[in-house]
């Protein structure tokens, strides 16, 4: 089974240090070496340190999936034209937004983008050009910060327990999951910033009760 409880830096917001897609792990540089061979084998993708805008914090300032990336405006220069010659299959772009916190205010896998209300109708189609996939606008549980509140992956979606039925219904029908509700951590609905996952597998925060462990692994079909 590749899902292990994990924490990096001290921390068990596994999310706020790394994003992945089924191929990519990016990762902040501050991270060892232990850290990074246990993502990629976790998550069976390649591993790539980065910084952000000088920050580690790579989970909370970006969002990819197999066709594109987008980065926070944050980036400097130097750090966008490393990543285009790190991934150069990748379709990157600098989102404009004041809502730069990426990974915070998104989910995205494939086939669909699940985006902060907050985003306009000119982000949205920025996100959607450079992802390839569909966007739709949507809280979830009354958090506009989806990203740091849900998983979603290739396989599956987990949302926050706060999740209204109605949501839930909205949320399965764009994406074509049966999403399944739970927390980590013992009880944070910080589900997002709480964990990494692709398709693959996924390494989630240390202090996540055996329960919730389940709960994520059967939501993301990685059982």
């Amino acid at each position: 089974m590749h899902a292990v409880k994990y924490m990096l830096r001290g921390s068990d917001c596994i999310g706020v240090f790394a994003s992945a897609t089924d191929r990519h792990v990016f990762v902040g540089n501050g991270l060892t070496e232990h850290d990074r061979a246990v993502l990629a084998l976790t998550l069976r993708a390649a591993c790539f340190p980065l910084s952000i805008g000088g920050s580690n914090l790579v989970g909370i300032l970006m969002r990819a999936n197999s066709k594109g990336l987008l980065l926070s405006n944050m980036a400097s220069e130097r750090e966008v034209a490393a990543l285009k010659d790190a991934v150069p299959e990748l379709n990157l772009h600098v989102l404009g937004s004041p809502l730069n916190a990426i990974g915070n205010n998104m989910l995205v896998n494939d086939r669909v983008a699940i985006v902060s209300s907050g985003y306009t109708q000119r982000d949205v189609v920025d996100i959607r050009d450079a992802l390839d996939v569909e966007v739709l606008r949507s809280t979830i549980g009354d958090f506009a910060t989806v990203g740091a509140n849900n998983i979603l992956t290739n396989k599956g979606l987990i949302i926050n327990n706060h999740c209204s039925e109605k949501e839930k219904e909205r949320l399965d029908s764009a994406t074509g999951f049966e999403s399944v509700a739970s927390t980590a951590n013992t009880g944070s609905v910080g589900i997002g910033i709480s964990a990494v996952a692709n398709s693959n597998g996924a390494v989630i925060g240390g202090s996540t009760t055996g329960y919730e462990f389940a709960r994520i692994l059967e939501g993301l079909n990685i059982i």
